[in-house]
């Protein structure tokens, strides 16, 4: 065996012990070490960088590493061996998307916003917002000779007599504290009850002094990132709210690399551990701390994922979602509580799942379709959510269609050489001055932050401005020379961000023509989606009404950008709506109001799922999106004299 050392730029470091030929990344993953992979260890992306700082590596040079990174440390851990003790150093760059990746969360004013006015227009919709969850109190006749009436029929009695129901249950763990609870507060307490019609369940018994907090906790489980709400479920109050990336990004970053992984030896049970000891259970735990709870003051949970992520977080395969015909095991289940899963939560706490209705249209999208109220609107809208890939939904208050398009992870940075998740030092913006070609960029982070690489919204504005700057041709060729345009011994042209001597990076931060390509496949998954889920329903994109975007990487799109390079269609800019994490307005939703959750039901079993797989004439309109703006000029009429 053979001594491994992790060390980490923050100063920290972790030591394990490695077999002869053992897998760096593997053995990162065993130790818990987070090494981004969004390729799952494939050699394909080049995110997963260490720097050899002292030992040996078995470990190739790959095109993913210069010449001059190589003589300086930098491997590929994917690609590399352990053949003796080792020592290397992991950049915050190839694990930052555990802890500070900008996500679509209520940090900011305008996302806090967005999300009051997604609860106004609900309640405007119809939709009440009470739920079964409430705090009784109860008094009892204290026992004696003449009274020997056992505990737990004593409770059932006086809950009867107070919430007025003629069937009372009680779980088992208030039975397991009944007795105590009952003689510490002379009979006097506090019980949470779900009450339903004419039966009531108690889910606690509290003495009549204590604090009693009914909450719950509401989450986004996103390809990507986490995020989540606790809240007062007698108020719908937000008692803390926190984000961070999804622990399974390490397994790959598209589901198709997660299920895969899965699918191996304790796959199953390593994926699901990524998902709820690694994030959520933190996240639990850090919340509960700023608010002054206690975990187990949460009664209820309400989770809202795609499709995979729904089935790696209750430990179910997930292999018949990648496998024709792509039929899931579950679009909706009633049936987990807490301690089914290990959630650290009050164990009997009911999950609730937003459903699903389709192999890659999830729970997420539901949720994201009801804080969209599109099932309540006459006008047609398109809801767009972007993320690791696109899902879409099309329709009004009388008929609603759904699809997903496979646009791969260039839109969280992945496939791009420079890409990166939109943490510390990525570009998120751009402007390119079309006489000089300089560039003006935005970075995430704090001011006097060094550029790192670039992120989805940032690719789009750069593809824009060097379109419209006429640096590069409709088929993402550089066209004209300057001092930031480089070609290389095989005449593949890039663009320059920032120099190396300008960047926290060891090389250049640039877009290449494979870059370009890349993404200008990923805008045409998009586009092609939309026409063909129009043409199915003999439509166009002159009768689309409204646009309504969500997702982690919505926040920073240019609309106006993300339409000249043809990834949305060309219609009035201000018909375009940014909606925030609109799957986790609806986890909220479906956590605090009884009737959300019920509405969400009847949508996900209302709307019709179109396999875009199965659409013969995808493919073509695939590739006519695959250029700037489209091979059909006419579908962009106002962009004609823009860019002649």
């Amino acid at each position: 065996m053979y001594k491994v050392i992790f060390k980490f730029e923050d100063g920290t470091g972790t030591e394990v012990f490695a077999a002869l030929g053992e897998n760096l990344l593997e053995v990162a993953r065993k130790a818990n070490v987070a090494i981004d992979a969004p390729c799952s260890g494939n050699a394909a992306c080049g995110k997963c960088k260490v720097k050899l700082t002292g030992g040996e590596l078995d470990s190739r040079q790959t095109r993913h590493i210069t010449d001059e990174e190589y003589a300086q440390g930098w491997r590929l851990s994917c690609i590399s061996r352990i053949t003796a003790d080792v020592e290397v150093l992991v950049p915050d760059i190839a694990s930052a998307y555990r802890s500070r990746m900008k996500v679509a969360d209520l940090d900011s004013a305008e996302e806090l916003q967005i999300f009051e006015k997604t609860k106004a227009d609900i309640a405007d919709a119809g939709i009440s917002f009470r739920n079964d969850l409430e705090v009784v109190p109860v008094l009892m006749e204290e026992p004696s000779l003449d009274n020997t009436m056992p505990d737990n029929e004593r409770l059932v009695w006086a809950v009867e007599a107070a919430c007025g129901v003629s069937e009372v249950k009680l779980q088992f763990s208030v039975l397991q504290k009944l007795a105590e609870v009952l003689r510490k507060s002379s009979f006097r307490v506090q019980c949470v009850v779900s009450r339903q019609g004419d039966r009531a369940e108690v889910l606690d018994v509290l003495p009549e002094d204590e604090k009693a907090q009914v909450c719950g906790l509401a989450v986004d489980i996103g390809t990507t990132t986490v995020s989540a709400l606790i809240i007062d479920m007698t108020d719908g109050a937000i008692l803390a709210k926190a984000s961070s990336g999804n622990g399974q990004i390490r397994y790959g970053a598209d589901v198709i690399n997660r299920i895969i992984e899965q699918q191996k030896e304790g796959g199953r049970k390593k994926l699901q551990d990524a998902i709820i000891s690694e994030t959520l259970n933190p996240l639990i735990h850090a919340m509960c701390r700023s608010a002054g709870l206690r975990p187990q003051q949460i009664y209820r949970m309400c989770v809202a994922g795609n499709t995979t992520m729904n089935h790696l977080f209750a430990g179910v395969d997930a292999d018949p979602v990648r496998m024709e015909p792509f039929i899931p095991t579950f679009f909706e289940t009633d049936s987990i509580c807490a301690q089914d899963l290990g959630i650290h939560i009050y164990p009997r706490a009911r999950i609730i799942m937003a459903p699903n209705i389709g192999s890659y249209v999830g729970g997420d999208i539901t949720a994201g379709t009801l804080a969209s109220t599109i099932w309540n609107r006459e006008e047609m809208s398109l809801f767009i959510d972007l993320g690791t890939n696109g899902e879409l939904v099309f329709g009004n208050s009388e008929f609603m269609m759904s699809c997903a398009c496979s646009a791969g992870p260039a839109f969280e940075g992945g496939d791009i050489s420079c890409g990166m998740r939109a943490t510390d030092g990525a570009i998120e913006a751009c402007v390119i001055d079309s006489e000089t070609m300089e560039p003006m960029f935005r970075i995430v982070g704090d001011e006097g932050q060094k550029p790192v690489g670039i992120c989805g919204s940032g690719i789009i504005d750069i593809i824009s401005e060097l379109f419209r700057c006429g640096i590069i041709s409709p088929k993402g060729k550089f066209i004209r020379e300057g001092k930031r345009i480089r070609h290389d011994s095989y005449g593949m042209g890039s663009y320059v961000l920032a120099f190396k001597e300008d960047a926290a990076s060891v090389k250049d931060i640039e877009l290449t023509e494979v870059d370009i390509d890349n993404f200008i496949r990923a805008k045409g998954a998009i586009f092609s989606a939309i026409r063909v889920m129009l043409g199915s329903l003999d439509f166009d994109v002159s009768m689309i009404e409204r646009v309504l975007v969500a997702g982690g990487i919505g926040s920073g799109i240019n609309m106006r950008n993300a339409v000249n390079i043809g990834m949305f269609p060309d219609i009035e800019l201000e018909k375009f709506t940014y909606i925030g994490n609109s799957s986790l307005s609806g986890a909220y939703m479906m956590l605090y109001s009884n009737e959300a959750e019920a509405k969400v039901a009847d949508v996900a079993h209302n709307m019709t799922y179109l396999e875009l797989s199965n659409e013969p004439g995808y493919m073509d309109e695939f590739v006519a999106a695959c250029f700037l703006p489209h091979t059909d000029a006419a579908l962009f009429p106002s962009l004609e004299m823009k860019f002649a």
